[in-house]
């Protein structure tokens, strides 16, 4: 393959993005941590966002994870952001707040897994890493007309990049196959017509570009019934700090918890309650439910109005506050729960 064909058709073609051309290390690492599983045009308000609440690795590092996972809200994937706070503590603190250059010590940082490591390595210091994401990948299964499942293919893929990648410009051939395969070699319909490296690519020779990349069957999502509680202790509700070890962890949310099959909703809400707080509650007023869909599977998610019978929920402030409802903007909350909280608006808080 000419890799000077794809460098001069990316200098014509490549998109101008916020995080192009950009030389400070930082930024570039904040890019590719948002940009992971995301895509561009969510990306970049968030990026803006958090650059004007964290210009620096030190605002970041001296931050709370609270302050950090507020400014991530929405974006979801937020072990990505809590990787992103320690790993930025760890660079304040042990390399003075630069960015390692090196792969030896970039590369075990929290979060930063080989594409990260590769990605922001040759973008921000030149070095000859190549990137291998989702867009190279599909691009590398058809360059090779690869017929086996994609995700067997990575050291294959990586040993011909290894091969092809520009010595002198790593950053630059590594942006242009990414953006290649983002605009050109796209999953569905790609588009050959437009592609520069047609000459070079197996599988528009054969005329099976669009029966590839081969992917996995994937499994069926399934599907949970979860249900929560706005308990009230006079104007204040209660609500919990998720584990950081779990999905969506350091984010904060209503008690309550997984509906269990023949468990009526009320029942289910009493039980949870009562093992996460300890505090027994009468549920009150249905408040209503909403539908969302994470990644790996989907939930319908009911509230109710609750008032404590017994008990007072914990008082560690780490793990539990009791709040009024003007302060859910302090607090960073699945989307889920803003769905929520949205009906509560609508009905202005009312539980009578």
């Amino acid at each position: 393959m000419e890799k000077a064909v794809i460098l001069a058709w990316y200098r014509d073609h490549g998109r101008s993005l916020p995080w192009r051309n950009e030389s400070d290390p930082y930024r570039i690492w904040v890019s590719e941590v948002m940009l992971q599983q995301t895509q561009v045009k969510t990306v970049i308000p968030y990026y803006w966002r958090w650059l004007e609440r964290f210009p620096t690795i030190h605002s970041v590092a001296s931050s709370s994870q609270d302050e950090t996972l507020k400014v991530w809200e929405g974006l979801g994937y937020y072990s990505r952001c809590r990787n992103f706070h320690r790993a930025c503590q760890i660079v304040q603190w042990t390399y003075g707040g630069e960015v390692p250059s090196t792969w030896k010590e970039f590369r075990p940082l929290p979060g930063v897994g080989d594409y990260t490591a590769a990605a922001v390595l040759s973008f921000a210091f030149g070095r000859v890493h190549p990137v291998l994401d989702g867009n190279v990948s599909r691009l590398m299964s058809r360059l090779l007309a690869f017929t086996d499942p994609v995700t067997r293919g990575q050291k294959v893929f990586l040993k011909r990049l290894n091969e092809w990648i520009d010595h002198d410009r790593p950053g630059e051939f590594n942006q242009a196959m990414m953006e290649l395969g983002s605009l050109v070699c796209r999953r569905n319909q790609p588009h050959c017509f437009a592609c520069p490296v047609t000459d070079s690519c197996l599988a528009y020779r054969k005329g099976i570009a669009e029966e590839l990349p081969v992917r996995s069957l994937k499994k069926p999502r399934p599907h949970r019934t979860i249900v929560a509680g706005v308990i009230w202790d006079d104007r204040k509700f209660l609500i919990q700090k998720r584990p950081e070890d779990g999905l969506l962890g350091g984010l904060w949310e209503l008690p309550g918890g997984k509906v269990t099959r023949g468990e009526s909703l009320e029942a289910a809400l009493m039980r949870e309650i009562a093992e996460e707080t300890g505090m027994r509650v009468e549920v009150e007023k249905p408040i209503g439910s909403v539908d969302h869909a994470y990644t790996h599977f989907s939930i319908t998610l009911s509230a109710y109005h609750c008032s404590v019978l017994s008990g007072s929920g914990t008082r560690n402030e780490s793990v539990g506050r009791w709040i009024v409802p003007s302060d859910i903007s302090r607090f960073a909350f699945p989307r889920a729960n803003h769905k929520l909280f949205n009906l509560l608006e609508s009905e202005g808080w009312n539980r009578s």
